[in-house]
């Protein structure tokens, strides 16, 4: 069950979400409330940044016209919070969630909150997860990968134990919190799977140092507050294609982490939320997802050279492979020990 999460703390998670993300189309939590039953609406609840989300509401919304999306950005944790107020308020808000943080899916579909929806043109899909059963699909491919600012750093690093033990990287390589971000846990996650927990030690005796988020921890490696840091893909593409002075190195050991996107079984615009997971699995939404710097789940896609990305059955095959259903038994148990780590 999700933990009983009761405190002011909470609730001012629910006030962020509720401003974050979509632009014109956001709406307060009461006036979503108020045409709730409306059949033009649609709620998103996600992790994705607007350079990647963005695109494809709008795509989406020339699809379908009528349709009002209102779409909300946080971090995995903020939104796994909001989610449980809402379910002890009694309803559910959103009628979407995709993020990063599968273990949280895994957990959702055990709690029988989600809808079983195989999207149209599924048999086209590269799917990561081996027990589908269309409580959630992969989305995206995403990669993360050592991402460097090359004004300080010249050599690019060899492996991940570069930055474990070179001192080019000693107290200025930075790590998202992995409580607040899903792809930063999935990534401490499968770092601790192929390398095992003295690895994430060896990065702490280092100096890297616990950054709030996904997106804060690569600004402060493009400020040079940081000579590197763990990045997410499309982030730092994001910030490259802006004049950013990154690179993003990819090690042997890929790490890869699916965004899982799950339609709510309780949803109140249901039909438009299949509508809009058949439009994210299309050719036309996954270009958008390689063209924003990650890699999509379809393989008739053209990749951009700028990225460096690696190809879509690449990422599937070498991606570091581990068991989710274990992740999610011990997700709490990792959190804790990162945090008490990089205190």
């Amino acid at each position: 069950m999700f933990k009983k999460i009761l405190t002011v703390a909470l609730l001012l998670v629910m006030l962020v979400m509720t401003g974050c993300g979509g632009g014109g189309d956001n709406k307060s939590a009461d006036q979503n409330a108020g045409d709730k039953n409306s059949a033009n609406k649609l709620v998103i609840y996600t992790s994705m940044k607007e350079s990647l989300i963005g695109g494809i509401v709008e795509g989406f919304k020339a699809k379908n016209p009528g349709i009002e999306v209102d779409w909300q950005s946080a971090g995995a944790g903020k939104i796994m919070a909001k989610l449980e107020a809402e379910r002890q308020s009694g309803h559910l808000m959103a009628d979407i969630i995709w993020t990063s943080e599968v273990p949280d899916f895994y957990q959702m579909k055990d709690e029988g909150i989600l809808e079983k929806y195989q999207p149209a043109g599924f048999d086209e899909l590269l799917n990561p997860f081996d027990d589908y059963d269309g409580s959630f699909t992969a989305a995206r491919l995403g990669t993360l990968g050592i991402v460097i600012n090359i004004n300080k750093v010249q050599t690019d690093p060899t492996s991940w134990e570069t930055i474990a033990t070179d001192p080019t990287y000693k107290d200025s390589f930075g790590i998202a919190d992995p409580a607040l971000s899903g792809t930063a846990f999935m990534s401490i996650a499968l770092l601790e799977k192929q390398f095992g927990w003295d690895y994430i030690v060896r990065l702490h005796d280092n100096g890297a140092t616990k950054s709030k988020g996904s997106g804060r921890v690569v600004d402060d490696t493009a400020d040079g507050v940081l000579s590197a840091c763990l990045g997410v893909d499309y982030i730092t593409a994001g910030k490259i294609d802006k004049g950013s002075p990154l690179k993003m190195v990819y090690p042997h050991e890929l790490l890869m982490v699916p965004s899982p996107v799950a339609i709510f079984k309780d949803a109140d615009h249901k039909d438009n939320a299949k509508k809009f997971v058949d439009y994210l699995m299309t050719q036309e939404a996954q270009q958008k997802v390689a063209e924003a710097g990650t890699v999509p789940v379809r393989r008739d896609v053209q990749m951009p050279d700028r990225y460096n990305l690696p190809a879509p059955e690449e990422a599937l095959n070498n991606g570091i492979k581990i068991n989710y259903a274990e992740v999610l038994e011990n997700k709490d148990e990792i959190v804790k020990k990162f945090s008490n780590l990089f205190k």
